[in-house]
């Protein structure tokens, strides 16, 4: 089909109606149709095998390190940085980002396995084991991974099956909510706590959880292996100076020096060369598996205890993604499709649950590699899955001795950007306090609760504030009607009216007539002057105004003789925010004038709502704003 799609656009060949459709519903469903017949292969190939080699090298690293982050062996790792990418190529609309793990999202996953399958349950007789010399509890830790590897499989498709159906049911827009303090939150809580979760590898000191709490950490820092933590804080301080000097020097330096990769390369050989493992009891990677797993179905029974954390899950992982992609669609100036993502995303993640992966989203240090190393498209990121395959099915072996310290303070040097974020406060405070408060108080509910209850409760804290900011100004109702106004509806619409002004309009129209009346005779008889305090009666008045209306309502209108010299065509407004601008410049022209003393000492009938039929009955006290329908 490539080849013939091709052809067509080569040639001219006019490709009949039913066949047009068919090669639409093609490309909507695989973008890749869209793309990959017009590559140019002359100008990009080069530049996506570069960038392609530099990034599966990175890819590599990050997926032994964060398989630490998701409670697994690193192993597995592998494997969650390369099915993804097959899958991805064909359905996503991103040519730059890195499909793989993500710090955020494997802790989350992490959490999830550590909460399903702890130690505790897994506790065995030191006296019955085989060659034990130990007499009180150990741990299975074969049947530990085993389980932990089928629950993380097993919640990275049925995250995939949510994806797929929000992508299918249209609702790539749920992100827009997911604002920027609320993201930054979320991200920094969620950076303390893979911290946290690394300390621990670094230090090589036993907690009774896997990734241990801080008090635990501290309570057994006596224990700590001084090997691992110094090829633990010279990985850090490597990384990040190196980093530092990548992102000053971004424009001279032609690539990127991937440092990860050198550190690792170095360490391995060093703990290789100086036996650290016997000598100084440091924590290796030991086993890495060569070659594939066949693929298996999921624990189908198990999706009743994750599918709350699943949402959650997919909700970030998708955002992610999106939020990186979206960068680099507008730096490159094409288009993500929000929707297409979620299916795309979706199906990668059902098609690596098989094979014992976990979720697969976007690394923001990775994509960059990517696109900084010439990427132009996902060809690159097919050659970073080549890199990883190699490593796989060849390379594997040769980095058993690595300490596991290294790919812990590989991560913990990738957090760098994430812990920024906090210099964001000050000057969100500065700009809107609200949107600083939905910063911190995401952050504190992400580290007290979790990151998954903690950002249902920042986004909810998000969406209170945005209600309790929708202040109505003084003297101003503000009501939204999202229905076409028709005699069926028409009462519907005035009981509305009425409920959101507090009172009934005719009711007090006729009061008002027959109080202007009783004042009009008391200042003839002298008995009263027209004072400010007279003048609260002029609130009686209402102003009707229109706002984010239907485009053919004005044509509507005149059709039907609606217009007349008191309801003009100048009550409509393009925006509410319009509407409230005039408002208040008539209020504060009001404010200057004296009405009720003019209407007082004219003839009672010219006496205010002249043509009463013609004025819309609604309420006095306010002004009205009336939103036929949201555009």
């Amino acid at each position: 089909m490539l080849l013939f799609i091709s052809h067509c656009m080569r040639t001219g060949y006019h490709i009949p109606e039913d066949q047009k459709k068919a090669l639409r519903a093609a490309k909507a469903l695989l973008p890749v149709l869209e793309w990959l017949p017009r590559y140019p292969l002359r100008e990009w190939l080069l530049s996506d095998v570069i960038s392609g080699v530099s990034t599966g090298l990175v890819a590599t690293l990050q997926g032994l390190a964060y398989a630490l982050l998701v409670a697994v062996p690193v192993g597995y790792g592998l494997y969650s940085a390369f099915f993804p990418i097959l899958t991805y190529f064909f359905l996503g609309t991103s040519r730059h980002i890195s499909v793989g793990p993500f710090p955020v999202v494997s802790l989350m996953v992490g959490s999830v396995v550590l909460s399903m399958a702890p130690d505790d349950n897994f506790l065995i007789d030191g006296s019955n084991a085989t060659g034990a010399n130990s007499t009180g509890p150990l741990i299975d830790t074969a049947a530990r991974d085993a389980q932990r590897v089928l629950i993380a499989s097993t919640l990275t498709f049925l995250v995939g099956i949510l994806q797929v159906v929000f992508g299918v049911l249209q609702i790539g827009f749920i992100v827009r909510y997911l604002a920027d303090p609320l993201v930054g939150g979320f991200t920094t809580a969620a950076a303390f706590q893979v911290f946290v979760s690394q300390l621990k590898i670094v230090l090589n000191v036993s907690t009774k959880n896997y990734n241990g709490t801080l008090i635990e950490i501290f309570e057994r820092i006596g224990t700590t292996n001084i090997a691992d933590l110094i090829a633990g804080l010279l990985t850090i301080f490597i990384c990040m100076m190196v980093k530092e000097i990548n992102d000053r020097f971004k424009h001279k330096i032609p690539v990127p020096i991937p440092i990860e990769v050198i550190v690792t390369i170095i360490a391995t050989g060093i703990s290789y060369a100086a036996d650290l493992e016997k000598k100084y009891n440091a924590g290796i990677v030991k086993s890495i598996p060569r070659g594939f797993l066949p693929p298996e179905p999921p624990a189908v029974g198990l999706f009743s205890e994750m599918i709350a954390a699943s949402f959650s899950i997919a909700i970030v992982a998708y955002a992610i993604a999106v939020s990186v992609g979206k960068v680099y669609a507008t730096k490159y100036d094409y288009a993500i499709d929000g929707n297409q993502e979620f299916i795309a995303f979706g199906i990668s993640n059902i098609f690596s649950g098989a094979f014992s992966c976990f979720v697969a989203t976007t690394a923001l240090s990775r994509t960059a590699v990517q696109e900084s190393t010439g990427g132009k498209t996902q060809v690159a990121g097919i050659i970073s899955a080549g890199i990883v395959l190699i490593a796989i099915l060849a390379l594997g072996k040769l980095l058993e001795p690595l300490q596991k310290s290294v790919l812990a303070a590989v991560v913990i040097a990738n957090l760098k950007g994430m812990f920024m974020q906090v210099f964001d406060v000050p000057r969100l405070w500065r700009q809107n306090k609200v949107d600083a408060m939905i910063w911190i108080f995401t952050c504190v509910a992400s580290i007290i609760l979790g990151l998954d209850l903690g950002l249902l409760a920042g986004l909810l804290f998000g969406l209170l504030t945005v209600v309790l900011r929708a202040v109505e100004p003084e003297g101003v109702k503000i009501l939204r009607f999202s229905s076409p106004i028709f005699y069926a509806n028409i009462d519907g619409l005035k009981s509305s009216l009425k409920s959101t002004v507090g009172f009934d309009a005719v009711k007090v129209y006729n009061k008002r007539l027959k109080a202007l009346r009783k004042i009009q005779k008391l200042i003839k008889k002298g008995k009263l002057k027209a004072t400010k305090i007279i003048r609260e009666f002029e609130r009686i008045d209402v102003r009707v105004y229109f706002a984010s209306y239907q485009d053919n309502l004005i044509a509507q209108l005149e059709k039907s003789a609606f217009f007349d010299d008191v309801v003009r065509k100048d009550m409509f407004f393009l925006t509410v925010h319009d509407a409230v601008l005039y408002i208040r410049n008539q209020m504060t022209y009001s404010d200057n004038q004296d009405p009720i003393f003019e209407k007082v000492n004219i003839p009672s009938t010219t006496v205010s709502l002249r043509n009463s039929e013609h004025q819309t009955p609604l309420s006095c006290g306010n002004y009205l704003k009336v939103p036929q329908r949201s555009m």
